[in-house]
């Protein structure tokens, strides 16, 4: 399944007095990304700060991003999370809901399960859900490595559609990529690795960066699809100091700042994130200026 080229992982928007999920600042910025590249969105996910997101507030970012999207961009809710039960009742709650286009659902992080119950609890969920899973795998967060071989046998199940890949391994992706259907989508989760999972065949990316430079990975990857490889990894290499940079301070911080500074107002991070400070805030409009007039 094809959710197009840059899919953004999209910041919660909070209301900076009243520490809400904030409707006006959520449809402010679901146009910000529509209109600036981003062809679907990942509500709710670690970008999302999901973990310090209430069902309900869950709920309503799910409803207001609907309506604020109308139809323009494919929409991809995170419900995963380490209860494969809490999973399956979340997923089919959100689906009820309408507009929505597939579920991100993560590795099963803190209680470790091995690869047989890795493979258990995403087949439970798909026979289960409605939407199309898109399977997320990040061992830096959830301890556990989803490894090629059970996602290559993942695939193989009719309602696991796509991958997210963080786990920063092109050999595993590359192996993945070989051995899945070519209707099965590999998207890097990494905006730093982009060109180099293009590169071995993958989709696209599920991207922080395009929050502020979604045109630039827009035209990064077509410049590859069109065979300009030298024009891309220009683009590449210019986007990469700010690639790396957004991440000096725990995500989303350094996004919520940036898009401040672009006249976005998505509030601050809800504890135990904190906003950026002066010294790091200087770092970022420095590699944010860089970016611009390269």
């Amino acid at each position: 399944m094809n959710f197009g080229k840059v899919i953004t992982a999209m910041v919660t928007p909070i209301h900076p007095e009243k520490n809400v999920v904030c409707r006006k600042r959520i449809h402010a910025l679901v146009n910000h990304l529509i209109e600036n590249g981003s062809d679907a969105l990942v509500v709710s996910g670690t970008t999302g700060e999901s973990p310090t997101l209430s069902h309900d507030e869950k709920i309503k970012l799910f409803k207001e991003v609907v309506k604020a999207n109308d139809g323009r961009a494919k929409l991809i809710a995170g419900t995963g999370s380490n209860n494969t039960e809490e999973t399956i009742r979340f997923t089919k709650e959100v689906a009820d809901l309408g507009g929505y286009d597939a579920a991100l659902i993560v590795a099963p992080y803190y209680n470790k399960p091995n690869q047989d119950g890795l493979y258990a609890h995403f087949k439970a969920i798909a026979e289960a859900s409605p939407l199309p899973i898109m399977i997320y795998n990040i061992p830096g967060r959830s301890v556990v490595n989803i490894e090629p071989e059970t996602i290559i046998q993942l695939s193989k199940l009719d309602n696991i559609v796509s991958v997210k890949e963080s786990s920063g391994n092109l050999d595993n992706i590359s192996k993945i990529i070989e051995e899945t259907a070519d209707d099965f989508s590999v998207y890097s989760g990494d905006d730093s690795l982009t060109l180099p999972i293009l590169s071995i065949g993958g989709s696209g990316v599920v991207s922080v960066l395009s929050h502020v430079a979604g045109p630039d990975l827009q035209a990064m990857i077509q410049s590859f699809e069109n065979g300009e490889v030298k024009k891309a990894a220009e683009i590449h290499r210019k986007l990469l100091p700010l690639m790396t940079g957004i991440f000096a301070v725990p995500n989303p911080a350094p996004t919520k700042f940036l898009l401040r500074e672009e006249g976005v107002d998505v509030g601050p991070v809800r504890l135990p994130l904190v906003d950026v400070n002066e010294e790091q805030a200087d770092k970022l409009r420095l590699l944010y200026k860089e970016m611009k007039k390269s």
